[in-house]
């Protein structure tokens, strides 16, 4: 028999990872905000919450019944547009114990949020907040399952989320070596000569954090293109079509581009009022071949 060390063998296992709960940004006019996520991009609000005054603090838009975009209707300090990014677990408390074991400063314990899910807050190695919240059945989003899901949505599916990083080893250890995503693919743009992407997807899941490699961190408002949500479409065409058909597209001053991304896969980058990037792609290679990894080396060894 072989026996193990005490502390192998009390060490907390990781719970599940399961997806991409939210991508939480501000917003400095709700109402823009609401026209292009809402009128624009066909999507409903499921619920909000008040400020003090009872004017809207939060409006919770929902892309499917894990997966939401949390606008916050307050103007952003000088740090961005991102507030922070949400993940969702089967268990918080254990994760909660898990990635104390692991070093990862966390809360003294889980909290249960305004709308009724129990949750954590964790600080990733780029100082990005990150949320792992786990869904309650009678919370605001269990009650509403099934629900505010129009046939409008230009898409039913949030597949990667961006968040700048400054150091790939270090994000690579707290991502991947303790939350347990694994990497599915690197690339670089045409012009680089060192890596930007990295996707690393979740363990328990189909959707990933995309890494917004940078060797000099982008101004404030700048940083909007990095920090993105990805919305698939089975057909960019169509897509495109059902956008440039919908009234509010007069409201909407920029071209909308098919292009050919280095993931060989097309897509079309739209940006909302504050510049915060929504990239709508085809989910599947356009010839069916997946694009190789890139082999180049980060921009900050």
């Amino acid at each position: 028999m072989i026996c193990l060390p005490l502390a192998v063998q009390t060490q907390p296992a990781r719970p599940k990872v399961l997806g991409v709960a939210h991508y939480s940004i501000f917003v400095s006019d709700l109402a823009k905000a609401r026209a292009f996520y809402e009128d624009f991009l066909g999507y409903e609000e499921a619920f909000t919450l008040p400020k003090p005054d009872g004017t809207v603090q939060m409006a919770f838009v929902k892309i499917n019944d894990h997966q939401y975009l949390e606008l916050v209707n307050t103007p952003n300090k000088g740090e961005g547009q991102l507030n922070h990014l949400g993940l969702y677990t089967d268990d918080v408390e254990r994760m909660r114990q898990y990635l104390g074991s692991r070093g990862v400063q966390v809360p003294e314990q889980v909290s249960t949020n305004r709308i009724g899910n129990h949750k954590i807050s964790v600080t990733d190695p780029d100082g990005h907040t990150v949320e792992i919240v786990q869904y309650m059945p009678d919370s605001w989003t269990g009650k509403d399952t099934g629900k505010h899901m129009p046939a409008t949505r230009i898409s039913d599916s949030m597949m990667h989320a961006g968040i700048l990083v400054g150091n790939l080893e270090a994000a690579a250890r707290f991502y991947g070596g303790i939350l347990g995503c694994h990497e599915t693919w690197r690339g670089n743009s045409l012009t680089s000569t060192t890596l930007n992407w990295v996707n690393m997807r979740v363990p328990d899941g189909d959707n990933h954090v995309e890494f917004m490699l940078y060797k000099g961190l982008p101004a404030p408002d700048r940083r909007g293109s990095a920090h993105h949500v990805c919305l698939v479409v089975p057909d960019i065409q169509k897509a495109v079509a059902t956008l440039e058909a919908r009234p509010a597209r007069k409201n909407y001053a920029r071209e909308m581009k098919i292009n050919l991304g280095v993931d060989n896969k097309r897509q079309v980058g739209l940006f909302d009022p504050d510049g915060t990037r929504v990239e709508m792609m085809e989910i599947n290679p356009v010839d069916g071949k997946a694009a190789p990894s890139s082999t180049l080396p980060p921009p900050r060894e």
